[in-house]
């Protein structure tokens, strides 16, 4: 993950939840479609709790890994629960964990920053304990990205799914959620602050005040791959 999504994250890491409703939405998903409650868990990327916040179930262990220090400052505490200051793109010390006994790994809208997604879904096969994921997808943002004439951010949905034929038995579910606004100075705001959009900034002032103006809705799209493993 650059430095600079991580310094976006952690720099709004306080206002984070005011600006994840998406974000929870996936770790919702995630949890309710858990078949086999587990006791010791890893939440990779784990924000500011929205993983922990849905489990209903006493646990043993909850480890949270996250690469920004004010996100695993803000993540709740409690008994069992540790969080840690830690990259997932790096690979040696992620697979360090796999002789710790974890049941179960979650990550909730964290994977699609992964530099290597083959590798590191070569690294999480040899945990060999389920997996349940949601990776937001290039169809996140696309009016935006059609209206400022500029690339997508993201993999497409096709091609995460080429790299999780590593994942042995993986099974997949691409969900669109959309997310709607009062004005288009509420939607941009949020953009900056939800993390979604990397902290990318490519945009001159009049460029994006033309953008503001052109955007044609007032909502945003969401696509997310949802890729679980038993």
């Amino acid at each position: 993950m650059s430095t600079k999504i991580v310094r976006e994250f952690s720099r709004f890491a306080s206002q984070y939840g005011q600006y994840s409703m998406i974000q929870e939405q996936v770790a919702a998903k995630l949890v309710r479609d858990t078949d086999v409650i587990p006791r010791r868990i890893i939440d990779l990327g784990c924000g500011n709790g929205a993983i922990y916040r849905q489990i209903h179930w006493p646990f043993e262990r909850f480890l949270g890994i996250d690469l920004a220090e004010g996100m695993v400052a803000c993540h709740p505490k409690g008994s069992g629960v540790e969080c840690v200051h830690g990259d997932f793109n790096d690979l040696e010390w992620l697979l360090r964990l796999e002789s710790m006994g974890f049941e179960h790994i979650y990550s909730a809208s964290a994977l699609q920053w992964a530099e290597d997604l083959d590798a590191l879904f070569e690294t999480l096969s040899l945990f060999n304990i389920p997996l349940s994921l949601g990776i937001f997808t290039c169809n996140t943002f696309k009016t935006l990205y059609a209206t400022a004439d500029l690339p997508p951010l993201l993999r497409s949905a096709d091609t995460i799914m080429r790299s999780a034929q590593r994942l042995v038995g993986a099974r997949f579910e691409l969900v669109e959620y959309t997310l709607a606004f009062e004005s288009k100075q509420e939607l941009f705001g949020y953009i900056k602050r939800s993390g979604v959009s990397g902290g990318r900034n490519v945009l001159s002032y009049s460029q994006t005040k033309r953008l503001i103006q052109e955007y044609p809705h007032l909502y945003l799209e969401f696509e997310v791959l949802f890729i679980y493993t038993r």
